[in-house]
């Protein structure tokens, strides 16, 4: 099996600081909103208060052995549907926690999309753009922060859990979107952690707020604010990074969610919407199933299912599903031919993605393929139309307007529709 893990993915502490604003004191805060002023954007828009958590599986997850089974067709494979609550809607033999779910998934089984390359492909469908234009277009997760967030909390409004899925940044939108980034498992890299005692932050701070004052009276400028600014909110996370400290509680939910690092940052995704954030994706990688696609599926499939099972139950039990999407994403899907090597390679003309809560119309499939799951039947669904579909759950005009400069930008690319039996 050929593992997900470009280079050009890969989060070093560079990569992370790059995707930060650092301070005078070398601490580094990321993408805290109104923390910088950009006059190329549009007027700012009423926050919709909404919540958005994605579960991405990196490497692109088989559509075939998860939500569009084909038993008894020689694509079929090795594993078994089982039924759900739904009647119509089976889901694969290992995700029985999920299939207690049915009634709140919307299933689309027609995604056709336009790369089965992982890094171009995953770069589609997390901004809808094509990856090789001349300026870099926000990721989703960017784009929520934008609209959803809460400019008065001391948490950053984007967080990415694992580096797994890619960092494509906030692109023209600017650093104060760029993504938190932590382990995998949710926990805060040692560089994040302070390196004094709150006395002597404090006087720090008290010296800087003196030099920055003489300084401005002097040299004025949004630069020059955006850094006192920033210097500000790293302060305000440094009272709120407890948040990110899930031990004490995880040692209760590990046997629910699994004793994984996904399982545990499925739990700390469920913390940080819960205190307010308003986009956290989770990663989960070993899904490019070249080689021996079955066993290796069974193994993730034990990991993913009792997560993201728990996930859901945890949001419903909380009253906050109502106001969160949750997102079942990869970057395409797997082929339904199973190779020489028994696994099944890169596809894009026909697979799946789930979406739940927030809004969505559940206990539903939309759109369909062909008998063995080679073609879209009915419904196509491209990138741009499922984050169009994401956008309007959450609150967000899909076709709002920025610009670079002079140069209009919108949000998805024209002719994008949100699927409207998903989201009304």
């Amino acid at each position: 099996m050929i593992q997900y893990l470009h280079q050009q993915h890969h989060l070093s502490r560079r990569s992370m600081l790059k995707s930060t604003l650092v301070t005078a004191g070398g601490m580094a805060v990321a993408n805290w909103g109104a923390l910088t002023h950009s006059q190329t954007l549009a007027a700012e828009v009423k926050r919709s208060g909404k919540r958005c958590i994605m579960l991405y599986m990196a490497g692109g997850v088989s559509q075939i052995d998860t939500f569009d089974m084909k038993p008894g067709r020689p694509t079929g494979g090795e594993f078994r549907p089982i039924p759900t609550k739904v009647p119509g809607i089976q889901v694969c033999e290992f995700l029985p926690n999920i299939a207690r779910h049915a009634d709140k998934l919307g299933i689309i089984r027609s995604m056709r999309t336009k790369t089965p390359d992982h890094g171009p492909g995953g770069y589609y469908m997390h901004t809808g753009y094509h990856p090789g234009e001349r300026f870099p277009h926000p990721e989703v997760g960017a784009m929520i922060a934008k609209y959803c967030e809460n400019p008065e909390s001391d948490l950053p409004s984007f967080v990415k859990i694992g580096s797994k899925s890619g960092v494509y940044g906030a692109g023209y939108l600017g650093p104060q979107y760029e993504p938190f980034v932590t382990d995998d498992d949710g926990k805060l890299p040692g560089f994040a952690n302070p390196s004094v005692s709150p006395e002597i932050m404090g006087r720090r701070g008290e010296l800087l707020n003196f030099m920055e004052k003489r300084f401005a009276e002097q040299c004025s400028g949004d630069p020059f604010a955006a850094h006192r600014s920033a210097e500000l909110r790293t302060i305000r996370l440094m009272r709120a990074r407890q948040t990110f400290d899930v031990s004490a509680e995880w040692e209760k939910a590990k046997d629910r969610y699994g004793d994984s690092k996904f399982g545990r940052g499925c739990f700390t995704a469920l913390k940080l919407v819960e205190a307010g954030v308003s986009f956290v994706e989770v990663a989960h990688g070993n899904y490019d199933t070249h080689n021996d696609n079955f066993p290796w599926n069974k193994a993730n499939f034990a990991v993913m299912d009792p997560a993201w099972g728990s996930l859901m139950d945890d949001l419903t039990q909380r009253g906050l599903l109502q106001d969160t999407l949750v997102v079942w994403t990869s970057e395409f899907g797997r082929t339904p031919a199973i190779n020489v090597r028994a696994g099944r390679d890169h596809y894009g003309r026909a697979w799946t993605v789930v979406l739940a809560g927030g809004g969505i119309k559940g206990g539903q499939h939309y759109g369909s393929t062909d008998r063995d799951g080679f073609e879209v039947a009915e419904n196509p669904v491209g990138e741009a139309d499922l984050l169009a579909t994401i956008y309007k759950a959450m609150g967000v005009n899909h076709r709002a307007k920025h610009y670079l400069g002079s140069r209009p930008i919108w949000v998805t690319p024209e002719g994008s529709t949100p699927i409207k039996e998903l989201v009304g």
